[in-house]
């Protein structure tokens, strides 16, 4: 998986392109821990994101547990594979997917 960062001001964008499964899931949480300081507005951009597991839910989660007591979380150019997961797993209801 690769994982592009984009910071403008407090707000922060993260493009993923891959795959965020059990290998991958720690290595984009370890990024976002050391990312978030300081950040009201995250923008998850998944255009590239071939699949998601549920490790990769779980720390979609946390950080939007996270992001909701400094301000944001956006999940964008979701797939409809993912979007299928989301809907299954009831991310639509807690997610802001756009």
């Amino acid at each position: 998986m690769t994982i592009t960062k984009t910071k403008n001001g407090s707000a922060l964008t993260i493009a993923l392109e891959g795959r965020l499964d059990t290998t991958t899931a720690p290595e984009l949480e370890n990024e976002l821990k050391g990312s978030l300081n300081g950040v009201t507005e995250l923008t998850m951009d998944f255009g590239k994101l071939d699949y998601i597991s549920s490790a990769g839910l779980r720390v979609l989660l946390a950080t939007h547990k996270t992001m909701m007591k400094q301000g944001g979380m956006t999940i964008t150019n979701v797939n409809e594979m993912i979007m299928e997961v989301f809907e299954v797993t009831g991310f639509v209801d807690i997610l802001d997917i756009e």
